[in-house]
């Protein structure tokens, strides 16, 4: 039976990460938290805390669902205690990509992040539906062997499945890669760019246009936009659309707005992710 110890078991992300693994006869799971509010939600749901140094000890896989800010600190502790072969799994790849984890040749290092439900499935049930973070619904994953054997990287990919499921696929990636996905294309560009959709349905709200109307028609636009450009549908933009687009884009966006891409930016937006502030 393999033993995996979840850092942070009580977080929002790691009691996730324990709702789909606690059950798993292949398993044996290990909940360590620091700090009283953790150990007590733990109870509260009746699993029952493991002291950080037992984990260390006994965990084939230590999985560190805690902040970027922390993952650091907390890997230059518990890494150089750690059994030969043992694997630590991350759940966000700054601060592998940011030069965190601590050198040592005869550990696993891990990097899964989950992909979320896609805008376009064939999910039936409303629970699913309804669904946008993954767990009941069927979602994709990434994954990186940051350092190890292909042994290692299938023990990765199998519990990471586990703890995400149902999935889709497992695509295989680099820890490079995955930073471009996060957070450089999903936080820096899109949640960006999502927030401004946001923004202009409160400013068409402000000029008039009542709260519900805006909404509607925000929400269907958006969807048969996602359709048209990601070819889910076979439709394209009308002319006086991609007029509008052209222009939009000249009043809103740098010109040289792919920057954010460029490998020295990407670090950029790594390091103030694992600092915990702007960057420089």
């Amino acid at each position: 039976m393999h033993t995996v110890a979840v850092f942070g078991a009580a977080g929002k992300v790691g009691a996730r990460v324990v709702d789909k693994l606690q059950d798993d006869p292949e398993l044996e799971l290990l909940c360590v938290e620091a700090g009283e509010a953790g150990l007590s939600a733990l109870r509260e749901r009746g699993l029952e805390p493991t002291e950080q140094a037992e984990a260390i000890e006994r965990a084939g896989t230590i999985v560190l669902a805690i902040p970027d800010t922390i993952i650091g600190a907390v890997a230059s502790e518990i890494v150089p205690q750690l059994e030969s072969g043992t694997m630590v799994m991350l759940l966000d790849p700054a601060a592998a990509r940011a030069g965190q984890l601590p050198e040592r040749e005869d550990v696993a290092y891990f990097v899964v992040h989950p992909c979320h439900p896609p805008f376009a499935s064939d999910e039936m049930s409303p629970e699913a539906r309804s669904d946008y973070w993954g767990g009941t619904a069927k979602q994709s994953i990434v994954c990186a062997l940051m350092q190890g054997t292909e042994d290692d990287y299938a023990k990765g990919e199998r519990l990471a499945r586990k703890m995400f499921a149902p999935i889709l696929d497992a695509h295989r990636i680099t820890v490079e890669q995955m930073a471009i996905l996060e957070p450089a294309m999903a936080e820096t560009v899109i949640l960006t760019c999502m927030s401004v959709i946001k923004e202009s349905v409160e400013e068409a709200i402000r000029h008039g246009v009542p709260r519900q109307v805006a909404y509607d028609f925000a929400l269907g636009h958006m969807r048969v936009t996602l359709g048209m450009l990601f070819n889910f549908i076979d439709a394209e933009a009308s002319d006086g659309a991609k007029l509008a687009m052209r222009r939009g884009k000249e009043a809103i966006m740098q010109s040289d707005w792919k920057k954010v891409f460029e490998p020295e930016n990407v670090m950029e937006q790594v390091r103030a992710i694992v600092e915990g502030g702007e960057g420089e």
